[in-house]
């Protein structure tokens, strides 16, 4: 956080993605191209992510498939780096890659990913791009360095893996388009694709190996019946076991489920199940489009095992087709059932027992999609349009209703909606900050289907409001991806109700989104939309939020005099509302902008305003950014032992709360730090805050504190660690276009330069700074270009003198 308000503010394109690889495994010291940092710090560790899921049990033969597969590594290389598994809906596909997988991942060190891509689904598959931001996440690359862009996300994933061995199993994927971006391109990796189709360009133009899964044997099939049932059952006739396998159509899904069936009635003859199942294909409608044989045995496996089910548990499966994610929690699933979720705990056990619902995690269940069309089709027939209504509107309240009650906890100040209290829901409570961030965590896929969820059901008022909530998630976490689609659907909604509050809420939202993006155009065509229909509609608060977003743009392009005007127009509108947060935030602007500006007297009384305000609301991340600001103000008064309390306040709250925050002010530390002549204090600042940021992927902060780094390394009487630093940082700078800061990092390294004799070179930076800051208008700017041209001439070689 570089400003007191309430967007990320960091240079443009600062969100780009860096090529990363070996050197990312820093053991003794942390590398930056050739500069390197030889005083002490945190080091890099790659975590190699461990992503599958749990093996699976009854698993049968198949030895021949698993000998194929093995043959994938034969010897210490790759034979084949992309092998696809299909077969029929049902036929063990992901039971093969799984068992297969977990035989092998300890001959893939550097880890396993893994993904459903949810190709069968009745819902929307998974696009490449999300999943990319989720494995690339899960490789080491923080939020905000993930590209927007799917083709720079998957060359970053390739990147990511060069000379790394990882397994990767794509599970479920309908098209080639699904998968290619998701293919590693190096031959130390190995991918298992499985899939209904033959995905064909996997093999003619990728190089995959086609596996055809057939149904189990007559003997395969049998042996699972009697692996699941020996433990409950004894005495079965085996011609009986066989036939119940060819009703199955030696399917291991719809095998499974026969199993549980006659081993949770270890008394029943079996003749009497098989009787059962016979009867039950004539008791029910087709299930899907497909065709045949084996989609008949699986209809029918299921209609017979639904039909056994409890009033209670066959009412919640039915439900749970109606769950917009891909996952649901207990609570979830009770709050679509309309109960307490002690009532929901022994269905979803009886479905999980039954096989009619898969636990993948504690408290987290999931549907086979063959399952989850099924229990949508059930639903169709058993439940009337009022009753699935009801039920998803209740499901999708509740993940509204308890994103605030975790936003309320986590980020208090940031909820702008204040909801009607539920009345037919029970939210979750909790206890404190890291529960609530958690949940918000583990349920953002849930929170994003839930929003277009609501959309498609005609419930705008639902959508528009999750998307104003989740805004203030998404923004602390540069998650892109789900804030573009959320903040779009509930802008759409708003404009179905024609509600014009809601509208600019959402306009808002994606203003801020295009901000943090470092999209500034659209940034500011979102921002004046608001702030019109807001001037329009009388909504004094909104428009001054709006004015205030305008400020922090017009801060961005280094437009201080505009800038000023926003800000003070939308401090009177807050003085006059009496709202104190938003004043102290302002004030706490308008200091950054005379700091700015140079007026550093009126900046230490703006900034001491906004602190005692952030401090009696306990703001505190805002009091740590006005700290932050103060420190500077402080050190350029020559009041340093002052700016060394302000900036060490700031840095405790950052211990507690942000890694952002701490890599940021760390450089400001440092630089209090070589004021008061320590400069390897200072050096070790600033080589804690370039490591953070590192792993944050802020391009831009990270040369900042490069650049501090080699201010360090100079004031040691270490010119050429200094001057290396200097340009790693100059060259981070230009190709940001961060103009400011790369005529600030050319001033010192023509300085470094200099001292060591490099009077030319020297010259050609400090001539480049004085052209740079010719751009810029302000008394800052003016001051530091004197100073640059007075450097220049105070080192000008006397061979070009006269």
């Amino acid at each position: 956080m570089a400003g007191g308000d309430e967007e990320d503010r960091r240079p443009d394109h600062v969100n780009r993605s860096r090529s990363s690889g070996p050197a990312d495994l820093v053991q003794a010291r942390d590398v930056y191209g050739g500069v390197h940092f030889h005083s002490g710090g945190t080091s890099s560790v790659y975590i190699p992510p461990r992503e599958l899921p749990g093996d699976v049990r009854g698993f049968v033969n198949r030895v021949e498939e698993l000998g194929s597969l093995n043959q994938l590594l034969a010897g210490e290389a790759l034979d084949v780096g992309l092998s696809v598994i299909c077969g029929t809906a049902g036929v063990g596909k992901t039971a093969l890659a799984l068992r297969w997988a977990h035989a092998v991942r300890e001959r893939f060190p550097d880890g396993q990913l893994y993904a459903n891509l949810r190709g069968y689904d009745p819902g929307q598959p998974s696009r490449p791009e999300e999943v990319l931001d989720r494995f690339l996440r899960a490789l080491g690359i923080p939020p905000s360095a993930v590209p927007a862009d799917l083709d720079d996300r998957a060359a970053l994933y390739r990147s990511r893996l060069s000379d790394r061995r990882v397994l990767v199993l794509l599970d479920n994927a309908a098209t080639v388009r699904q998968v290619r971006p998701l293919l590693p391109g190096t031959s130390s990796c190995l991918v298992i694709v499985t899939s209904r189709s033959k995905l064909s360009g996997l093999v003619s133009r990728d190089g995959g190996r086609r596996l055809t899964l057939p149904m189990l044997s007559d003997g395969d099939a049998v042996k699972l019946l009697h692996e699941v049932t020996a433990d409950y059952r004894a005495g079965d006739d085996p011609e009986e076991l066989a036939e119940l396998a060819r009703l199955c159509a030696r399917l291991p899904l719809a095998l499974r489920i026969a199993a549980e069936r006659a081993a949770s009635r270890p008394f029943m003859p079996l003749a009497e199940l098989i009787q059962d199942l016979r009867d039950e294909s004539a008791l029910w409608d087709a299930l899907t489009t497909e065709e045949g044989e084996e989609a008949d045995a699986v209809r029918t496996v299921f209609a017979w095992s639904y039909r056994a089910l409890s009033l209670s548990a066959a009412l919640l499966f039915r439900l749970l087709g109606l769950h917009p994610g891909p996952d649901v929690s207990a609570p979830a699933a009770a709050a679509l059932a309309g109960v307490p979720v002690t009532q929901v705990r022994q269905p979803l056990d009886a479905l999980v027992g039954a096989h009619l619902l898969e636990q993948g995690a504690p408290g987290r269940y999931q549907l086979h999609d063959l399952l989850r069309a099924y229990a949508i089709d059930q639903a169709r027939h058993l439940e009337s349009e009022e009753s699935r209504q009801a039920a998803l509107a209740r499901v999708l309240a509740w993940y509204l209703h308890t994103a605030d009650a975790a936003l309320g906890r986590s980020l208090p100040f940031y909820r702008t909606e204040r909801l009607e209290p539920p009345t037919d829901i029970t939210p979750l409570a909790f206890t404190d900050a890291g529960e609530a961030d958690a949940w918000l965590v583990a349920e953002q896929d849930n929170l994003v289907a839930a929003t277009r969820a609501a959309a498609d059901a005609g419930l705008p008022r639902i959508a528009w409001r999750l998307a104003v909530l989740l805004r203030s998630v998404f923004m602390h976490r540069n998650a892109f991806d789900g804030w573009f689609t959320t903040a779009r659907i509930g802008l759409a909604a708003a404009r179905t109700l024609g509600d014009r509050r809601a509208e600019a809420e959402a306009l808002e939202s994606l203003g801020k989104a295009h901000f943090q993006a470092r999209r500034l155009a659209e940034a500011e065509d979102s921002h004046r939309a608001a702030l019109a229909i807001r001037r329009e509609i009388g909504d004094e608060h909104g428009t001054a939020v709006s004015v205030n977003a305008l400020g922090l743009l017009a801060l961005r392009h280094r437009r201080l005099d505009d800038a000023l005007t926003h800000f003070g127009e939308s401090l009177d509108i807050f003085i006059r509302r009496g709202d104190r947060r938003w004043r102290a935030l302002l004030l706490s602007n308008l200091g950054e902008t005379r700091y700015e500006l140079g007026d550093l007297d009126d900046a230490v009384s703006l900034l001491e305003q906004a602190l005692a305000v952030q401090r009696d609301i306990d703001d505190r991340g805002q009091e740590g950014n006005s700290l932050f600001f103060l420190s500077m103000a402080l050190r350029e008064l020559g009041r340093t032992g002052e700016a060394l309390t302000a900036i060490e306040a700031a840095l405790a709250i950052a211990e507690n709360g942000s890694p952002l925050w701490l890599a940021h002010w760390l450089v400001e530390y440092s630089r209090v730090q070589r004021a008061l002549g320590s400069p390897t204090s200072a050096l070790e600042a600033a080589h804690r805050a370039a490591t953070i940021q590192r792993r944050l992927g802020d391009l831009s902060r990270e040369a900042m504190a490069l650049d501090e780094a080699g201010e360090g390394y100079r004031e040691l009487g270490q010119p050429e660690e200094a001057i290396a630093f200097h340009r790693r940082a100059a060259a981070v700078h230009r190709q940001l276009g961060d103009d400011w800061q790369l005529a600030v990092t050319l001033d010192h390294l023509a300085t470094a330069l200099a001292g060591i004799g490099q009077a030319e070179e020297a010259h050609r930076c400090w001539d480049e700074a004085t052209r740079i800051l010719t751009r810029f208008p302000d008394p800052r700017a003016e001051r530091l270009r004197a100073r640059v041209a007075s450097a220049a001439q105070d080192n000008r070689r006397p061979d070009r003198e006269g």
